[in-house]
C-alpha cells in the first residue's frame, strides 16, 4: 500500500487494487486527498494484504476469555481473515468465523476491536449477515454484531458506555424470532444479570448485505438500517466515556444445539467501517463520503485524535 502524508497531518493509505501509473496515480491521490478534508474521520475498507497489516492499522483480535458468549469458550484470533470480495474485483473483505460443536471446549468465537478513542458523532458499517451456517446443522443461537463499547470496570459502573447492533439469526434470549437488536446501555451487572438499557427490535431476516448506522449527538442516539431510522434513544443510556469500535461473532450461552462430531460454522463479513467525529451525517452523506474515498483508491483514513492520556483497548469485556 502507498501512504501519503499531507502537510495537514492527514495520513491516507492507497490500496494496491487501485494502483495507477504516472499522472493517473497523482491525479487519483489528489482527488482522494481532497475527500477527507475535515479532521476527525475514520474509514477502513479492510483492503489489507495480510493480518499483520490489519493489526498495524490499529485493530486488535481478541484472545482473552470471558463475557459475552458461552462460558469456557475460546475467543480465537485465528478465526479472523481477509478474503477476496467476489463482487468487487481487487477488493478484500474482513471475515469473522465462529464455530461450535455444542460444547464449551469445542466453541470458538471471534472479536475485533479498534482503539478506544470514539464518542459522539456518526458511525456506520456495511456488513453481511448470514442466517445459516457455512457447515453443519442450523439452529444455534448465533449473534452477529457491530458496536462501540467502553470497559465495565465493576458492577453497575456509572461510566459504562455501549451501543450495539446485534443480529440474532436463530433467535435467542427467550424468543425464537429472527431479529436485529439496537441497544443503548446505561449500566449492567453480569452475575446475577441485571441490565439497564433501552432497545429496539427489528423482526425478520437480514440475510445478506446491510448498512448499519448510529448518530450520537445532543443527548440522543439514532439507529439506522439501510438508510431508514429505526429508533431514537437517550437519557441515562447516552454514552459518557470514550469507546472502541468492535465487531464480534459469538453464541448465546443458552440454547446451543446438542453436542455433535460435526461443528456448526458461521461467518460474518465486513466491507467497510466509517466514523465522523462530532459530526451528524445522514445515511446519504455517509455513503457519499465512502464512495468518494473509494473512487480515489483510499483504503484507510484515520484523523480521529487519540485519547489523552491514551486508553488501552484490550479487546475483551
Amino acid at each position: 500500500m502507498l501512504t501519503v502524508a499531507l502537510a495537514a497531518g492527514l495520513n491516507l493509505v492507497f490500496s494496491p487494487a487501485f494502483a495507477l501509473g504516472g499522472g493517473e496515480q497523482l491525479a487519483a491521490a489528489s482527488a482522494a486527498a481532497a475527500a477527507p478534508a475535515k479532521a476527525g474521520f475514520f474509514f477502513d475498507d479492510f483492503n489489507y494484504p495480510d493480518l499483520a497489516a490489519l493489526k498495524a492499522g490499529g485493530w486488535t483480535p481478541r484472545s482473552a476469555a470471558g463475557h459475552p458468549g458461552v462460558p469456557g469458550a475460546a475467543w480465537s484470533p485465528e478465526q479472523i481473515s481477509l478474503v477476496a470480495d467476489p463482487q468487487q474485483a481487487g477488493k478484500r473483505l474482513l471475515r469473522l468465523t465462529a464455530q461450535t460443536d455444542g460444547t464449551p471446549a469445542g466453541t470458538q468465537q471471534t472479536q475485533l476491536c479498534h482503539a478506544r478513542k470514539y464518542l459522539e458523532g456518526t458511525y456506520a458499517a456495511r456488513i453481511r449477515f448470514t442466517d445459516k451456517p457455512l457447515r453443519g446443522v442450523d439452529g444455534d443461537p448465533v449473534i452477529q454484531t457491530f458496536y462501540v463499547v467502553a470497559p465495565l470496570k465493576h458492577d453497575f459502573d456509572p461510566e459504562f458506555s455501549e451501543l450495539d447492533f446485534e443480529y440474532l439469526a436463530n433467535g435467542g434470549w427467550g424468543s425464537e424470532k429472527t431479529r436485529l437488536y439496537g441497544i443503548t446501555w446505561q449500566t449492567v451487572q453480569l452475575d446475577p444479570w441485571q441490565a439497564f438499557n433501552q432497545s429496539h427490535e427489528e423482526h425478520g431476516s437480514l440475510d445478506g448485505w446491510h448498512v448499519l448506522m448510529m448518530q450520537i449527538a445532543d443527548g440522543k442516539t439514532r439507529l439506522f438500517l439501510d438508510g431508514r431510522q429505526l429508533a431514537q434513544h437517550g437519557g441515562r443510556n447516552y454514552p459518557v466515556v470514550l469507546m472502541s469500535i468492535n465487531f464480534n461473532l459469538w453464541f448465546s450461552p443458552g440454547g446451543l444445539l446438542p453436542a455433535s462430531s460435526e461443528p456448526r460454522v458461521y461467518q460474518q463479513d465486513v466491507d467497510w467501517v466509517f466514523h465522523a467525529r462530532q459530526q451528524v451525517l445522514s445515511p446519504a452523506q455517509v455513503q457519499a463520503e465512502v464512495d468518494r474515498l473509494r473512487a480515489g483508491g483510499v483504503a484507510r483514513v484515520d484523523t480521529v485524535p487519540a485519547a489523552e492520556p491514551a486508553l488501552a483497548s484490550h479487546c475483551d469485556f
